[in-house]
């Protein structure tokens, strides 16, 4: 990479060449943080803009470097010839804060001077280990560890079935467009690549619901009905909700957990098609109950297993 002499170190940077060495730094921590090719996949540009950013870095904190930049305009060595550093790396060559102590040889500066007590200060919120010297023992790194995040957004049964269009707020405080698809139900995920912290992906979970319980999945209506286990057993008339009102359902009589019963024609429309309405039986037990009742159910017990 070539450099002249030219005001963008500066501007790259956002100071001015009378800041000191501490404003240069928390710049330059700024902008690396902002630039930083694994934090901005989408951005073809922000790989060419972070390595201007170490460049300008690299001749203004040396004040050497900078002498030699500012009166004889000459080309210095790019520290990205060669590769593309990992963040890991470029910590270590531009700031010497060592994030990765594994390796067989430790990185030493040529004019290594003792650090300051705030040299070594949080990166944006990112502890670092603290200076070792490369005859110390190391000791292992802490480890960073970022998980996918997840929001729940609540749309109508019309925006699941033609699809809309719904702000949400990323983790970093950016709002987001997503884009529902039509036919969406009732906890679906939708998947937002890459724009979590750490490069992870941030999920959208749709909640279709209504008021009533009512859960929509395409052009089909899901509804639990909860039933007592006489009710269950002997069968009943009871009153559903719809998206147009409620019906009568009669349950059949020996009714389990987990059955299945159509209301035909009660889901969404589209066109020429409509949905149906499916209700599944969840078998519940009264609270409160009595010791009559309690007893009631002990006897049925004991008549079960005299005929097994």
């Amino acid at each position: 990479m070539t450099t002249t002499v030219d005001p963008n170190y500066w501007s790259l940077l956002g100071v001015s060449p009378e800041c000191d060495s501490n404003e240069l730094k928390s710049a330059f921590r700024k902008e690396a943080r902002k630039w930083h090719p694994d934090l901005n996949k989408n951005d073809v540009n922000a790989e060419e803009r972070f390595k201007l950013i170490n460049e300008a870095y690299a001749i203004l904190s040396d004040p050497k470097k900078r002498r030699d930049w500012e009166k004889q305009n000459e080309k210095h060595k790019d520290i990205f010839d060669n590769r593309f550093p990992t963040y890991e790396e470029y910590l270590e060559l531009i700031l010497g804060i060592r994030t990765n102590l594994n390796k067989e040889t430790d990185y030493i500066d040529d004019q290594y001077s003792e650090p300051s007590e705030d040299e070594y200060e949080n990166f944006e919120g990112t502890s670092f280990n603290e200076y070792i010297p490369a005859t110390s023992e190391p000791t292992p790194p802490p480890t960073l560890i970022y998980e996918d995040q997840e929001s729940i957004i609540e749309i109508s049964p019309e925006q699941a079935l033609y699809g809309s269009s719904v702000d949400i707020q990323l983790q970093d405080g950016t709002l987001v467009e997503v884009l529902t698809p039509p036919f969406a139900g009732d906890g679906w995920r939708l998947r937002i690549e890459g724009a979590a912290i750490g490069c992870r992906d941030h999920f959208v979970q749709l909640k279709v619901q209504t008021d009533e319980g009512l859960r929509i999945d395409g052009l089909r209506v899901m509804y639990r009905l909860e039933l007592f286990p006489h009710d269950a057993l002997l069968g009943c008339a009871v009153d559903i909700p719809t998206l147009n009102g409620s019906v009568t359902l009669q349950v059949p009589p020996n009714s389990s957990t987990g059955r299945l019963l159509r209301l035909r024609g009660r889901g969404l429309e589209y066109e020429e098609y409509r949905g149906d309405q499916i209700v599944e039986i969840i078998i519940v037990l009264p609270d409160n109950l009595s010791d009559s009742e309690i007893a009631l159910y002990q006897r049925l017990n004991e008549i079960s297993m005299e005929n097994y």
